[in-house]
């Protein structure tokens, strides 16, 4: 399996590129989250890459970051996604986002990108949600970077919420309901626990 490629970049035709290592010219497949960051043609190109080898092709698909192509494998094990369409969820919204969209049970905002549809929305939800809390290394924007405790007090939460029961995306509801006035994730526990008691 090849799983870096490191070479002269020829040509770059969305979503096709061309990379030359040593002489051998690569055809890649890749995600417009790698093309947005590609240096000027003739100039040296590192990719991570994923290799397909089907009864008629090989195929090549090349990412810029790890997660991106940990999400891409973890992606095409779905029923029903195939490297194409895990491009095109790819080339819509960043590791993050489809991270986010996913552990807030958010399917209706993957419903939006191309070739993907409400079921298959769904199913990606379901299925990839434990993988994209564990597996993916997520890059933290400046923001995230900079609310790091507090996000991770409510994901705690919601975890726990969860864990008694709730569905993701009402945990994360009540969690975030309480999010401003807590000071650990036991008072925020606590607080939306005698929320849901109220109602």
């Amino acid at each position: 399996m090849i799983a870096r490629l490191e070479g002269r970049l020829l040509s770059k035709t969305p979503p096709n590129l061309l990379i030359d290592v040593g002489g051998v010219g690569y055809e890649v497949d890749a995600p417009m989250s790698t093309f947005y960051n590609l240096p000027e043609l003739g100039k040296k190109i590192v990719l991570l890459t994923h290799m397909v080898v089907r009864e008629d092709a090989q195929l090549l698909y090349g990412f810029a970051s790890d997660s991106e192509r940990e999400l891409f494998r973890a992606l095409i094990k779905v029923s029903g996604i195939g490297p194409k369409v895990a491009l095109v969820v790819l080339s819509g919204m960043s590791v993050e986002e489809f991270a986010n969209s996913v552990q807030a049970g958010d399917a209706v905002a993957l419903a939006r990108l191309p070739g993907i549809g409400k079921k298959t929305a769904e199913r990606l939800v379901i299925e990839l949600r434990d993988k994209v809390e564990k597996n993916l290394s997520l890059p933290l924007s400046a923001q995230s970077a900079s609310h790091g405790s507090e996000r991770n007090v409510l994901n705690e939460a919601c975890a726990a919420l969860e864990a008694l029961g709730y569905k993701p995306a009402e945990a994360l509801k009540m969690a975030k309901a309480f999010s401003a006035d807590a000071t650990s994730v036991e008072d925020l526990i606590k607080l939306a626990l005698r929320s849901s008691v109220r109602r």
